[in-house]
Order: C-alpha cells, then structure tokens, then sequence
C-alpha cells in the first residue's frame, strides 16, 4: 500500500492478524501473557506509524519482529530469565520485517486462542474481554466503551484473566480431546455474549453496537473454518446472520426502538437471511441437533417470514418446545410464552409466565415485566399493562428501551 494509508484500511487488517501474531509469539515462546502485552505494543506501533509510512509488504511480519522486541526487552529486565532472553533476542534477529512467516498454523493458533481466552479458570465476563482483545484484535479502550465502563475498570479485568490462565497453568495447546466438547461450550457461549450486547446494548444511549456485532460475526466464521464439521458452530454463525439481519430495521433515524412486528422488512438484509437459512438447513439435516441450531431455525422462521401476520408461530413454538426441553433456560420459557400467546392467546401467554414469578435469574430482568405487560394489553387490562411497561422501564439500563417503554405505557388508553 502506499504512503498515508487511511486508518479504515488499517483497522481491519490489524484485527486480522492480531491472532496470527499473538498465535505465533505463544506457540513459539510460551508466556501468553506476556506475548498478549507485547502483541498490544506492537499493534499500537503499526496504528501509529502504518497511516503515515504506509502498511508494510510483509504486515505479519514486520508485527512478529516489533512484538519479538518487546518480548526481549522485558526479558532482558528480569534477571532470573536471561537464559531465555538469549533464545529471544537469538529468534529476534532471525525475524526481519519483510521476512515470510511461518503460516502453517495459523488456522489452529487461531482456535487455539479462543479456547486459552475461555479457560474455565476465567469468569465468563473476562472470558468475552479478552477474547475481544486477544482474538479480535479491540484495544482495551475499544472494548471498555463497548461495555460502557470505564478504561480503568476494563484494564484490571483483562490483566485478572490473564493471571488465571497463567496461574492455572494453561500452555498454548488445544485441550485434550476429552475436555474440548465443554471447552467448545464456553467458547461458544463468549462469541454469542459479544454478539448479544452488540445486537442489543445493555446499557447507554445505542441501541446497538455494531462494532461488536461484526466482530462475533468475524470471529464465528473463523472458528467455522476451524471445525467446519461442528453443527453448533455452524448454527451459532447462522443465528447471528439472521438476526442481524434486521439490523437496519430496528431503529428509527431517531434511535427509537422498532419492535419486530412493526419493522419493515424491505430493509431486512436478504444477503444475510440467504445465507443463514441456507447454513441452517444443511446443518439440520446433517446431525445431532443443538440448542444454537434451534434458535437459528426460529430466527430463519421470523426471517422468511413476507409480513408480521405470516409468521407462522405454531411452527416456532414447537421450536421453542424443543428447544427448552434440550436446554431448560428461564429466557427460553419467556420467549415460549411469547409464541404460545400468538397461537394460543394472551391468557395462555400469561399462565405461562406466572410460573417464572420467582425465577431468581429474572429477578432483575426488565423482559419478564415487558412481556407480561404486552400480553396484558393483548388481554385487554390496561391499568395493569401500564404498571408492567412501567416496572420494565424502571429497570432496563437501555435509554432505547427505557424510552420505548415509558412511551407504550403513555399510549394506553384506559378500559
């Protein structure tokens, strides 16, 4: 590329290769938490210096060399590692920027990465940071802002996570062929948090994280490449492209939240729903069935749906039927309450989510109160749908929902 790149062109191709980098350095030389620092360093050298210099013809490596440099230097301070620094600093004259790198294994490091960041030892909350940071390639500020919480609080968060792998003894290898299947769980449940608060923000002014939402989506695809014999990864890419989808339809210019049976559905992205419902329905007919194939396969049923009023929700409640037996789930039983309203009527909505009342998991949960709110309108209570919009409002952290909330329970009209 030539002098002056434009950061647009850069940003996208840092995140590309921060887990081939990081991947290299860790397989090489151990210590992830130390390769991750160095990984970091270098990637801010590249953000600095790439727009005025231009990107290098050999990016990877001229990023291996930098983050190989930083490697040396915090070995060369540690006096009881100067053996190692010997072996470092000997591999950093080795790797000149414009040297090609050895590719052989990028596609596992890559998997590799996914399943380091989602050790057991770390909380699920670090698990999504340092999978944004590690793998995705979001500096911590990038992702503290994502999560609408202060760089200062973010920074500790992802330096605990680190210090669990390290502490729990974790080296930069796949785990053992009796342990991948949970592993594989935990790494799946990450990539669909990233997607979830991308999709719908838990708190602030967007709706929607659009930044966070590409990323899960990127980083499913690549761990798809990885195990593309793996209906649950294929089903989780595929609930993610259908759901967002919609994306440009569920806001108004404004911000306002649109719910989805007042979207319009010409904005839908028909490039997305293809391609999800068509990865749905090989990964059906291929295998054991799991609980993210389900949810692709309702989302593929709301997705190829022409208008609201077509939607055929007998056919998503036996989905949800299904789909709470193989993974009982409170929000399961919320949304199955949602579907057995539209087939079988509000009242029967209702009697449904009467039994989540002391569910501890929806305690705080604005939903319980939105949907029972909604029905209750559906039923014709307006007093009590407006106390329920209400209570739901109070308790989302969303200022769209809050917002969209408050306005439904102004613009019911008494009984």
């Amino acid at each position: 590329m030539s002098d002056h790149t434009p950061v647009s062109e850069i940003e996208p191709l840092l995140r590309e290769l921060t887990p081939q980098v990081l991947g290299f350095l860790a397989r090489r030389y151990g210590q992830f938490d130390l390769c991750e620092d160095a990984v970091q360093e270098a990637l801010l050298a590249a953000a600095t210096q790439w727009p005025q210099d231009g990107v290098p013809a050999n990016p990877r490596g001229w990023l291996i060399t930098v983050a190989t440099r930083r490697l040396t230097d915090q070995f060369r301070s540690e006096s009881a590692r100067r053996k190692r620094e010997d072996s470092v600093a000997a591999e950093a004259e080795l790797v000149a920027p414009g040297a090609d790198q050895d590719q052989s294994a990028d596609g596992d490091d890559t998997l590799t990465l996914l399943f380091l960041c989602c050790h057991p030892a770390v909380t699920p909350a670090s698990q999504v940071a340092l999978t944004l940071r590690a793998v995705g390639g979001l500096g911590t500020a990038e992702i503290a802002r994502a999560f609408m919480v202060p760089e200062a609080t973010m920074a500790p968060r992802i330096s605990r996570a680190k210090k669990s792998i390290k502490a729990a003894g974790s080296r930069f290898v796949l785990p053992p062929e009796e342990e991948r299947a949970d592993r594989l769980r935990v790494v799946l449940q990450a990539l669909y948090l990233i997607f979830n608060e991308g999709y719908t923000a838990s708190s602030g002014e967007e709706l929607q994280r659009v930044e966070l939402t590409a990323e899960a989506i990127r980083l499913t695809r690549m761990l798809r490449e990885s195990l593309p014999d793996e209906g649950e990864v294929a089903g989780l890419l595929a609930l993610m492209l259908l759901t967002d989808a919609r994306r440009a339809a569920r806001a108004t210019d404004g911000g306002e939240l649109i719910p989805i049976d007042e979207q319009d559905r010409t904005l839908w992205n028909r490039e997305s729903i293809e391609e999800g419902a068509a990865l749905i329905l090989r990964t059906l007919a291929s295998g054991e069935v799991g609980p993210y194939q389900l949810q692709a396969a309702i989302a593929a049923v709301h997705a190829e749906a022409p208008t609201a009023d077509e939607t055929d929700w007998r056919q998503i409640l036996a989905l949800y039927v299904l789909l709470e037996k193989l993974a009982p789930n409170p929000m399961v039983t919320l949304n199955r309450a949602i579907a057995l309203a539209q087939v079988e009527g509000p009242r029967a909505g209702l009697d449904l989510l009467a039994t989540l009342d002391d569910n501890k998991h929806l305690a705080d949960n604005h939903r319980l109160d939105a949907v029972r709110a909604h029905l209750l309108e559906r039923a014709g209570e307006p007093a009590a749908a407006r106390e329920h919009f209400l209570a739901a409002a109070r308790r989302t952290t969303s200022l769209p929902e809050q917002r969209y909330l408050t306005a439904k329970a102004a613009g019911i009209a008494d009984g």
